[in-house]
């Protein structure tokens, strides 16, 4: 760590609970939310299909500028991100060591639940089920696909990222956005480029949590903050209304564009805005016992839960329950019942697979893995998730990506478990910020 006063190490910053209360917010209304989208029907002629019983709703347009909460997912990547690669880089970490272990605590978890759900469809498809309900259930589980996909290409150009900020914070916030506009801009001709912004878009979005995680002097104080977010939705507003966006923002998200940028804008600025109330919010007994429980366990929650909600909803068409049309008032009374019996099917999911999240490292300082091999799991990981994300889940591809998935946590391997003042770099990095933010380090 950064050496102070008479050579005793500086001591770590904090964690932020502001912070953690915004992302269990987040999660928790992502959750709530997916239990209001997926209805699948069973039509008279024996045939399954989907809606989008809440996404389908007109009111529901201007209610999910407000609801629409990825991009403060990633505002708050940025925010821990950056403070644990300063970490890790004061005790002589590399680049490749974060990659490795940002790689393990998503890679982990996710390897078990694809060879789970492969394993479930497949040998529902033995036992006789349509093959239109088992792929139903494989497109619709496999939606969080695409959040590994964005969330670890922002995290993996991380280091190289917090170096650009480091020297020119506002040109490199600019410079991405430029990049999501062009894309933006081009899309239309080459519509297959619209995906680039997979990687532009969520960068952008995590750089905004860099500038959060530096505070003062690089933001403005309650006043400019609430321009900040008026002068957002403004000019969010203005896209919509000259029809250069969609309106709604579930539209807007895969591919994304320049309208979750904006939102990002907003939402750090009210993210900054809150803190002191979340803050205070957070310090309360049965609270702070939550924010530890679920930050500890999150990626589970988020990976697991619309699974196990697919699952449910299949095998709830396969008996004799009234099945209510979606958006019908018996559906909607219906939702509070389909949001319990997720959180019970979590229960013992959280107390099988929790610890996967909990990246393994062994004491010491070991020589690293290869670079060959960190990048091959990379590449590996990235194969079936960016086919998920552009083309679909499929039976097939769920087995493809167990796979290569396993290979993955193989080729990583541990992570070393580096201690204050040791490693080649020691003290040579930059003092972790102080308040008003202060680190969240993530494992």
């Amino acid at each position: 760590m950064q050496q102070s006063g008479e050579g005793a190490p500086a001591a770590e910053p904090a964690r932020d609970r502001a912070i953690d209360l915004a992302r269990l917010f987040c999660l928790a209304l992502v959750v709530v939310g997916h239990t209001m989208m997926v209805s699948p029907v069973l039509h008279s002629d024996g045939t399954v299909t989907s809606e989008n019983t809440l996404g389908n709703q007109r009111w529901f347009e201007p209610v999910v500028w407000v609801l629409q909460v990825m991009p403060l997912f990633f505002v708050a990547g940025g925010v821990t991100g950056l403070h644990s690669w300063r970490r890790l880089r004061s005790r002589g970490g590399s680049a490749l060591e974060f990659a490795q272990g940002r790689l393990l605590r998503l890679v982990r978890p996710s390897a078990v639940l694809l060879a789970i759900m492969f394993t479930g469809l497949w040998a529902a498809r033995l036992a006789g089920v349509d093959p239109q309900v088992v792929q139903l259930l494989a497109s619709g589980a496999g939606m969080p696909l695409w959040f590994l996909a964005a969330y670890l290409a922002a995290q993996l150009n991380l280091p190289w990222l917090a170096a650009l900020h480091d020297r020119a914070p506002w040109l490199t916030l600019a410079g991405l956005v430029c990049l999501v506009v062009a894309v933006d801009c081009l899309r239309g001709a080459l519509p297959a480029l619209a995906y680039a912004n997979m990687v532009f878009l969520w960068c952008a979005v995590q750089q905004l949590g860099f500038v959060l995680a530096d505070g003062v002097p690089r933001t403005p104080g309650p006043a400019g903050l609430l321009a900040v977010v008026a002068a957002s939705n403004l000019v969010l507003g203005a896209l919509v209304v000259l029809r250069l966006y969609s309106g709604n923002m579930l539209v807007n998200l895969n591919p994304p564009n320049l309208t979750l940028f904006l939102l990002a804008v907003s939402q750090a600025a009210a993210l900054q805005l809150s803190r002191p109330l979340l803050i205070r919010v957070a310090a309360l007994g049965p609270i702070r016992r939550l924010l530890f429980f679920a930050g500890r366990r999150s990626m589970t929650v988020y990976l697991w839960h619309l699974p196990l909600l697919a699952a449910m909803s299949g095998l709830l068409l396969l008996t004799d329950l009234p099945q209510p049309a979606g958006g019908t008032a018996a559906w909607w009374w219906g939702r509070p019942l389909v949001l319990l019996g997720v959180l019970a099917l979590l229960a013992p999911v959280l107390a099988l697979f929790g610890r996967l999240e909990e990246r393994p490292t062994v004491s010491g300082n070991p020589r690293p893995r290869p670079a060959a091999a960190v990048v091959t799991a990379a590449v590996v990981v990235f194969l079936p998730v960016g086919d998920a994300a552009l083309n679909g889940l499929t039976p097939g591809l769920l087995g493809g990506g167990a796979a290569c998935f396993a290979l993955a946590v193989l080729l990583l391997g541990r992570v070393p478990a580096r201690e204050p003042g040791r490693g080649s770099a020691a003290g040579s990095g930059p003092p972790l910020p102080r308040p008003p933010i202060r680190a969240n380090l993530e494992p």
